[in-house]
């Protein structure tokens, strides 16, 4: 509640506190050892040796918390993992940023770290398709490819050894995103898991969570294996591009409604998935709430009395 910036009645208060008071204890429930606040003791076996880690110390002969998190365990090491944290690459992340600088051979991403990510011409699939060495014309030829303030979606492929990042972007999964909105939420919301690329089929929409808490909502884009053209057919492709480039109300609309419910669960600190994006989307539908009208306080009440219901049966069902 503290953290909330809504403009609330006395009314809305009172449900948002109950709604927020029960999914706390339900989390309290499922996960009593792994969320702790400063001070926490942090139960460990003290006849084994351990490693203290981040965010942990010794007082009074107890292993207690001295930041926010959830306690995080890899062999003898025990650390605890902040929840408001900046964004910690990992090799194989999906993240989507955005271009700030062209330079020799690469280009430069700003993707939420304390560096900008770095993605090289020879990291990438060229336009032609064909897997072939890098040129001079392909490097004079760059911002044809991207330029400044475009939006990319690639994936962590190594660190620098000053701890820069370089990502790849040889899938046609990966690329320039266009015609959809990029929202930013923390990236403790965005969690890992087997698929960060998502099709709302009811939606025509593509939802692309980026680990680094940058989250693209767009029109579907089919994906295609070849991007051959021939130079005589460029003409012609530019004006049929130009006929594409209007989005339809109703689409715009849907892109709305989706980066809306985003922006919803963000604020209430829920988890941000593709079926809880789903479920929040098709809520205001139902209610015949409004694109706008979904930022209003009674929606965020509404979002978040249906998810301690929704979590609630989930536990009854599991005993």
């Amino acid at each position: 509640m503290r953290g909330l910036q809504l403009p609330l009645n006395q009314t809305q208060r009172i449900r948002l506190q109950r709604a927020l008071e029960k999914l706390h204890s339900l989390s309290s429930k499922a996960n009593s050892d792994a969320s702790v606040t400063v001070a926490d003791t942090i139960p460990v076996n003290y006849d084994d040796a351990f490693l203290k880690g981040h965010g942990t110390t010794d007082l009074n002969g107890e292993l207690v918390a001295t930041v926010c998190g959830v306690v995080e365990r890899v062999n003898k090491l025990v650390y605890v993992r902040a929840l408001r944290a900046k964004y910690k690459p990992e090799v194989g992340d999906i993240v989507v940023g955005r271009v700030v600088e062209v330079a020799q051979k690469r280009w430069r991403l700003e993707i939420n770290f304390s560096q900008d990510a770095v993605l090289m011409l020879s990291s990438m699939n060229m336009p032609d398709g064909i897997q072939r060495r890098r040129t001079a014309l392909d490097e004079l030829n760059m911002r044809s490819i991207f330029e400044e303030n475009d939006v990319v979606c690639a994936e962590v492929r190594n660190f620098h050894h000053d701890g820069s990042l370089q990502l790849q972007a040889r899938s046609q999964k990966y690329g320039k995103l266009e015609k959809g909105q990029l929202l930013v939420v923390d990236p403790f919301l965005v969690k890992k898991s087997k698929q960060h690329f998502h099709y709302l089929e009811q939606f025509g929409i593509d939802l692309i969570l980026g680990r680094n808490g940058f989250i693209w909502v767009g029109e579907h884009v089919e994906a295609r294996d070849g991007m051959i053209v021939d130079q005589a057919n460029n003409s012609e492709q530019s004006t049929v591009e130009k006929d594409q480039a209007y989005t339809p109300l109703e689409m715009r609309q849907n892109i709305c409604r989706i980066a809306n419910a985003v922006r919803v669960l963000s604020t209430l600190g829920f988890n941000v998935d593709a079926d809880l994006i789903i479920e929040t989307a098709e809520l205001s539908s139902s209610l015949n709430i409004d694109i706008h009208d979904m930022l209003g306080s009674e929606f965020h009440v509404l979002v978040a009395e249906r998810e301690a219901e929704r979590r609630s049966l989930m536990t009854k069902r599991k005993r």
